[in-house]
């Protein structure tokens, strides 16, 4: 479960919106570290509170592709490029892609609505949470299918909440507001009710490899 045994090729066609996502973050992530050019767009696009407040509103989506640095970059692209895939699959691709961005982006919102106006965040992390509460879903539907899926699950949720708060010049109002947004999309998406209009297109919807 979660173990990722295909080839390059094999993972691009067969996760199509997590690879384009990594793509971008990796190349965004290049053009950030471009002497000069660089910094003016990480700076253009990173969460300022101030600068939303005064009306730039993309500030509360671009966020999701900028990274800190290079550990930043490779701690969530490594979570996207284990954990997605199976989101991928199991929801859909237009599913999973509002899980993603939607936990991303009221991950933004709530940092705006909670902190100073001084505050500045970037990185995916919200994002990352939203498919974790997604899988955090799956695991309620599924305790008695899959309970090797609430074994794998939860301590992540929980290890990595309590990080959070640990690690310092984290965004912890972005990681718990994604997981959150996450986690409700995932009721909804994984609802018994509507996985039973799935079953037409899979033989078994909650099968995760």
């Amino acid at each position: 479960m979660f173990s990722r045994r295909e080839s390059f090729k094999e993972y691009i066609k067969l996760y199509p919106v997590v690879s384009t996502l990594l793509a971008i973050n990796i190349i965004i992530f290049l053009l950030t570290i471009i002497p000069v050019y660089g910094i003016y767009l990480r700076y253009f696009g990173m969460g300022v509170n101030l600068l939303i407040a005064e009306g730039e509103y993309w500030r509360l989506i671009t966020p999701m592709f900028l990274h800190s640095g290079f550990a930043h970059l490779l701690f969530n692209m490594f979570s996207l490029y284990i954990f997605g895939p199976e989101l991928e699959q199991l929801s859909g691709k237009a599913r999973f892609l509002t899980i993603y961005f939607l936990s991303g982006f009221i991950g933004n919102v709530a940092t705006y609505l909670i902190h100073d106006w001084n505050y500045a965040s970037l990185g995916a992390s919200g994002a990352i949470y939203g498919i974790l509460g997604a899988f955090a879903a799956l695991v309620h539907y599924t305790k008695h299918l899959l309970p090797q899926l609430r074994q794998i699950i939860i301590p992540i949720i929980v290890i990595g909440v309590i990080l959070s708060f640990l690690q310092p010049n984290v965004g912890v109002t972005a990681h718990i507001g994604g997981l959150i947004t996450g986690f409700v999309l995932g009721m909804v998406f994984f609802h018994p009710k509507r996985i039973g209009s799935w079953k037409k297109k899979k033989k078994n919807p909650y099968t995760v490899v």
